[in-house]
């Protein structure tokens, strides 16, 4: 199979990935959702979506920081084309083929070439690969030209011409094999002495077996937990009945859909947060008219204003993060979210303007 039906026969099996910390992605092995511990950062519950999994939050159930492995569970259906593991030899020279979600373009598939086949890095074997895989492909499957599941696209050198590393399939048989056995749930691996730990052991964050101290451990009880503006944004958030840890892209970034419009907040590093609306795109005709009617509509609003950026209508609210209040910020997001779900509307129907368009995986 070419790279093009590999990918579209077995896209559902494939998983995106969203925490606080960034993204990345897994995929789809029977019951569970496999990808890289450093993927699911230390937290007991991530973000996921798929082709056929609405944005919900999963649980993970499995991490191990010593294989770089996580499991995740979710209420899901049985892909139609199931992903399998690998039964073959890695050989130099197999073309393989990385999916995932690279810098959030959602789906991309990259063929290459294993250039060794067992790469020795610390005490564990890497599959060498040139296939190029980037930020936010972690976590997710290399395959094989059959469409079998060879390895775990785990790292790459930094300013390297496509120099990729994927854990072989055999430590993910392994890692799958072990949890199953073990039959509990919330299972730690540790990384000095490689025993399955039931995270209920774990006192203080240290290995019952060894007495190592475990740093994943500590993160999954502490959990994330923003702090300043962004405490104060998630709060606001909650009280207009958003979940939160859904709308959350990353530690200064919100999406939140309201009917028919999508609000994106973002809170910047100068300390402004912007919260708009992409409405419509300007129409060819009557745009003097158009015009004429946002500056009008702008002497009427208090807190909010719509602006064009190059070919967009966005409707807007901008502020200091010290001058944000719960009080305030209640009331001007609140309009925002209202305001844009009817603006989009108006302004097509009235001035002719286009409705822009989404991936359909954002939808």
């Amino acid at each position: 199979m070419n790279t093009q039906i590999v990918l579209e026969r077995y896209i559902e099996n494939i998983i995106q990935i969203m925490t606080p910390y960034g993204s990345g992605t897994g995929f789809i092995l029977g019951d569970l959702i496999v990808t890289n511990s450093h993927v699911v950062a230390g937290l007991k519950e991530v973000v996921i979506s798929s082709k056929t999994i609405k944005r919900s939050i999963a649980e993970v159930v499995y991490d191990d920081a010593y294989f770089d492995l996580a499991f995740i569970t979710s209420s899901f259906e049985t892909p139609q084309n199931p992903l399998q593991l690998s039964q073959k030899t890695i050989q130099n020279g197999d073309t393989v083929i990385a999916i995932g979600h690279p810098y959030g373009l959602n789906y991309s598939a990259t063929e290459g070439i294993v250039s060794k086949a067992s790469r020795i890095y610390g005490e564990l074997e890497y599959v060498q690969l040139d296939a190029a895989i980037n930020p936010g492909n972690s976590g997710g499957p290399l395959l094989s030209i059959d469409g079998e599941v060879v390895g775990v696209n785990t790292f790459i050198i930094q300013d390297s011409n496509n120099l990729g590393f994927a854990l072989p399939y055999f430590y993910v048989d392994e890692a799958l094999k072990s949890y199953k056995n073990f039959n509990i749930k919330n299972v730690l691996k540790c990384p000095s002495c490689k025993n399955l730990i039931d995270e209920i052991e774990i006192k203080e964050d240290y290995c019952p077996r060894c007495g190592i101290k475990l740093e994943v451990a500590k993160l999954r009880r502490k959990g994330y937990k923003p702090t300043g503006s962004t405490k104060l944004l998630e709060e606001i958030l909650a009280l207009l009945d958003v979940n939160v840890t859904l709308a959350r892209r990353s530690q200064a970034s919100w999406r939140v859909d309201y009917n028919t419009a999508r609000i994106e907040i973002n809170y910047y590093d100068n300390g402004i947060i912007i919260a708009d609306s992409k409405l419509c795109v300007i129409p060819q005709e009557n745009i003097e008219k158009l015009y004429d009617y946002l500056l009008d509509e702008n002497q009427k609003f208090s807190y909010l204003h719509f602006s064009i950026n190059e070919n967009f209508i966005y409707l807007s609210y901008l502020i200091p993060d010290s001058s944000l209040t719960l009080k305030e910020g209640k009331i001007a997001l609140e309009r925002l979210f209202k305001y844009a779900d009817s603006y989009d509307d108006i302004l097509i129907k009235k001035f002719n303007a286009t409705k822009q368009k989404r991936d359909k995986e954002d939808e």
